[in-house]
């Protein structure tokens, strides 16, 4: 309740950026893809359409081994002259995957921002501009809203109710001071703060962690703030996961990082809130073979849980998702209870894919 109630304190802190001048640094974007041929011409769509003065940025397109068409349909269709596409050395950080594309990307790059973002999402025109605006003298790092892709199904409106939530816990903790989870599909950092905290040094035997380990760090051993962008133009949309196994894999990647937080506390924090999942089901197994006032326990900890994520969803839906169907509330935090449990193991011990790539821990 703790963890819950200062993710809605800091929901409440947050502020919409409002500067009306463009920075004057350079803008590098750097966009990783491996196997997107169903996405990247949506993606390449939407990157050339910002509203963005074309001398101000660029765009660099990394691909990090695709064995489908994306290379040369993204080669056949870039028509913008700030647009290039480089592709990952076979035996550059081999381990690193996605992250080792970002890290060849901003070598490669001269913007004095660093702005990431995935081959399957789509920005509106003032993406950009908004996400760059959010910077002042004192930031060093912004996050940025991601959302699911509408669709009519149930798996996907449990998949965007629970997304949201998982992108309104990492702002509104950014609000309260303690940053700590965030999605490279949208951040933003200086060159020098990425330089200053060594990039991506001692992660790159990691699969994932290019963006909320590189968050912490930059809290943590710079003097430069972290801030979460709150204008509704900075949200980037991205695809579902089309299977139960894709959803699993994805969560399980995520999930695998949460051992490598250098901050020995929040790992401490993380394990106690996966103990309260885990005491859900103890709880409901006691009231069954022990004792029946384990059940009003179990009943008061799903109440108090259900109550505080959904006022965080309210309060999200209020200030940054407009479109957040929270009818399917319930059933969402429902299924969120099993998939926390398994999702919390298998993403601690075990293997996952990520691109048709076999990760081991």
């Amino acid at each position: 309740m703790v963890f819950l109630l200062r993710i809605l304190r800091g929901l409440k802190k947050l502020k919409l950026t409002t500067s009306t001048t463009l920075p004057n640094e350079f803008v590098s974007i750097i966009i990783p893809f491996r196997n997107e041929e169903e996405n990247i011409l949506a993606n390449l769509k939407s990157i050339e359409s910002q509203n963005y003065p074309q001398d101000k940025y660029e765009v660099i397109y990394v691909d990090d081994a695709s064995n489908d068409n994306s290379l040369s349909i993204l080669k056949r269709n870039v028509k913008a002259k700030n647009i290039r596409i480089l592709s990952v050395p076979q035996n550059f950080s081999q381990n690193a995957h996605k992250k080792r594309a970002i890290r060849y990307g901003i070598e490669n790059s001269k913007g004095e921002f660093i702005v990431t973002t995935d081959a399957d999402c789509t920005h509106s025109k003032l993406w950009l501009i908004s996400l760059v605006q959010s910077f002042d003298s004192i930031t060093g790092f912004v996050s940025g809203p991601v959302e699911f892709k509408f669709e009519k199904n149930i798996f996907p409106k449990f998949q965007q109710l629970e997304f949201a939530g998982l992108v309104l816990c990492g702002a509104g903790l950014i609000g309260a001071g303690h940053p700590t989870i965030c999605n490279a599909a949208n951040i933003a950092y200086r060159r020098k703060v990425f330089d200053e905290v060594s990039g991506f040094k001692d992660q790159m035997n990691l699969s994932s962690g290019d963006d909320e380990l590189l968050m912490q760090k930059v809290f943590k051993d710079t003097d430069f703030s972290v801030k979460f962008c709150i204008d509704k133009n900075a949200i980037v949309k991205t695809t579902v996961n089309k299977t139960i196994a894709d959803f699993f894999h994805q969560r399980n990647r995520w999930a695998s990082k949460g051992l490598f937080y250098s901050d020995r506390s929040l790992v401490l924090r993380l394990i106690l809130i996966y103990l309260f999942y885990v005491g859900l089901i103890a709880q409901l197994f006691f009231s069954l073979f022990f004792h029946p006032i384990f059940f009003f326990s179990l009943i008061l900890s799903i109440a108090l849980k259900f109550l505080f994520e959904f006022l965080i969803l309210y309060k999200g839906k209020k200030i940054i998702f407009d479109d957040l169907k929270l009818k399917y509330f319930i059933i969402t935090e429902i299924l969120q209870i099993p998939y926390i449990l398994f999702a919390g193991i298998f993403g601690a011990f075990g293997n996952y894919l990520w691109k048709e790539r076999k990760i081991k821990r």
